[in-house]
């Protein structure tokens, strides 16, 4: 099991871990995401572990069910045990307008990546859209 620094979110039954360093909107873009339907799964920290072929995250038990909302606080919110990781996005700041596809190791087994900006107003709906594209419908 391995434990990194990031927020999980399922979206429609699939796993997408937000990646950056303190301060750069994981939890945030989670809050728009949760917000629009989404699942909280882990914030700030994650457990992977590879189960069957498949990446599985989830929340270590001290922080299970809680959001840090900054403004407002720790909030317990309702979380999803575990989902299957099927999407990486680095909150990065970078936004390359045709950017070339990436894929990052994680326990032994490569996923789409996507570098996007936490702060820009379509953030959440540029996550949406990647997990709902196959790889075949975007073109680079």
């Amino acid at each position: 099991m391995e434990t990194v620094h990031g927020t999980t979110i399922a979206i429609n039954g699939l796993g997408v871990l937000l990646r950056g360093p303190p301060g750069c909107g994981k939890s945030d873009v989670a809050l728009q995401l949760i917000d629009r339907g989404a699942q909280l799964v882990a914030d700030d920290r994650t457990l992977l572990s590879l189960e069957a072929g498949d990446i599985v995250a989830r929340a270590p038990k001290a922080i299970q069910n809680k959001l840090e909302v900054r403004g407002v606080g720790i909030v317990h919110i309702k979380a999803l045990p575990q989902i299957r990781l099927k999407l990486a996005v680095d909150l990065t700041g970078q936004k390359e307008r045709f950017p070339t596809p990436e894929t990052v190791n994680l326990v032994g087994i490569l996923i789409p990546l996507i570098r996007l900006s936490a702060f820009e107003a379509s953030t959440a709906a540029k996550i949406r859209l990647a997990v709902r594209a196959g790889p075949d419908d975007i073109e680079h």
